[in-house]
Order: C-alpha cells, then sequence, then structure tokens
C-alpha cells in the first residue's frame, strides 16, 4: 500500500514507538502528517 499523497494522523506510545520517530520514516513519502502525538497508554 503507498502512503503517498496521503493525510495522515500518527499517534505513537511513550513506552513503544513515539509519535516523532513515525513522523521521521514518513519523510522520504509524500505523505502530509496532518496530526501527531505520543500519548501514554495505561
Amino acid at each position: 500500500m503507498s502512503l503517498d499523497n496521503k493525510k495522515i494522523v500518527v499517534i505513537g506510545d511513550r513506552d513503544g514507538i513515539p509519535g516523532l520517530a513515525v513522523e521521521e520514516c514518513l519523510k522520504d513519502t509524500t505523505a502530509e502528517v496532518v496530526f501527531s502525538s505520543t500519548e501514554c497508554f495505561v
């Protein structure tokens, strides 16, 4: 599945993969991150 030209919502996990890390992975695509957050799920 291609993420090119898509709008993306990123919800990361504090104890897992943070949202900023996912955003970094998307920089090589033309996807637009419209919201990014790192949450704590307890």
